[in-house]
């Protein structure tokens, strides 16, 4: 089944070249189905980039999705036309106005940033106060998973020397895990982070379990127990070139910066990367949707 967007949404001409089923609103309402309501909380500055990245992921699946985008009001951004912003997205006010069967809460780049100095924080946390209440499932992705779990559990984030950037391997920690259900014993993840979490910090909390690590011994992936909140510290949304462009921006600025790690092939930046991602991300999405989003929200969800 398709998700459901608005017809003129950017992404959708770029979704259906690649014979994703997208569903305009007048098409929709002749349908007599109840599409799982899911959020979008997008705190990446190139947000139109952002959502063709989740919303292929999120229109995989056999169920119906309506997705409504959602944008800080007490933020900025600049990176985006604010026609963009008011045509297509909803301002946080208007998420607290009824429930959600699942929301997705991005990444974006102020993870340098102590979380208090980050000028929507205060709206953030009510945004995560109001999903631990109302929605069946939050996914925080990279920094708004340190962010989900600073502010619900208090573990800290912790700078790394260098930044971690690459496609790294991950296992599994947990067995018959349905989030992992169909997943290799090794699975790669792209990752572009400069901080960390402390894997004990987590261990001591009894209300959250460890479900992959990788091969550097790191969490890239928890939950709470029942599966109300998830974190992945990766990006399994990114495209092929997203690395290669990160990788291009910061040398463009004098920045240090390695290598995408396991990226290019022979490790050459003038070789084209191949994706080695795209199956894990496929079904990452599709397992949270229908294990942890479908399988537990009733019909009549209001």
């Amino acid at each position: 089944m398709p998700i459901k967007i608005q017809s003129d949404l950017p992404a959708r001409t770029i979704l259906e070249n690649e014979n994703i089923f997208v569903m305009t609103e007048n098409r929709a309402n002749t349908q007599d189905i109840r599409p799982l309501k899911i959020a979008i909380v997008n705190l990446m500055p190139t947000k139109e980039t952002t959502e063709t990245q989740l919303l292929r992921l999120l229109g995989n699946t056999p169920l119906q999705i309506d997705i409504s985008l959602v944008r800080m009001e007490n933020h900025e951004s600049t990176h985006v036309s604010g026609e963009h912003l008011e045509r297509f997205y909803i301002p946080s006010s208007e998420l607290f106005r009824k429930k959600w069967d699942g929301m997705i809460i991005t990444g974006a780049p102020v993870e340098q940033m102590p979380f208090e100095d980050v000028d929507y924080w205060a709206e953030l946390c009510d945004i995560m106060d109001f999903a631990s209440e109302n929605v069946y499932s939050t996914l925080y992705i990279c920094w708004g998973a340190y962010a989900g779990l600073y502010h619900n559990y208090g573990i800290k984030k912790l700078p790394l020397d260098k930044k971690a950037f690459g496609i790294y391997k991950n296992h599994t920690s947990l067995a018959l895990e349905p989030l992992l259900r169909g997943f290799d014993d090794e699975f790669p993840v792209p990752t572009s982070r400069h901080t960390t979490m402390s894997k004990a910090q987590i261990q001591k909390i009894k209300d959250l379990e460890i479900l992959a690590e990788n091969e550097s011994g790191e969490v890239t992936l928890c939950k709470s127990k029942n599966g109300r909140s998830i974190f992945m510290t990766g990006h399994l949304e990114y495209d092929t070139e997203t690395l290669a462009k990160e990788y291009r921006r910061d040398l463009d600025k004098g920045l240090p910066i390695d290598i995408p790690k396991n990226y290019y092939p022979d490790n050459d930046p003038s070789k084209h990367p191949a994706n080695t991602w795209r199956s894990t991300a496929h079904l990452f999405y599709s397992n949270w949707l229908n294990y942890y989003v479908y399988q537990e929200t009733p019909y009549d969800f209001e």
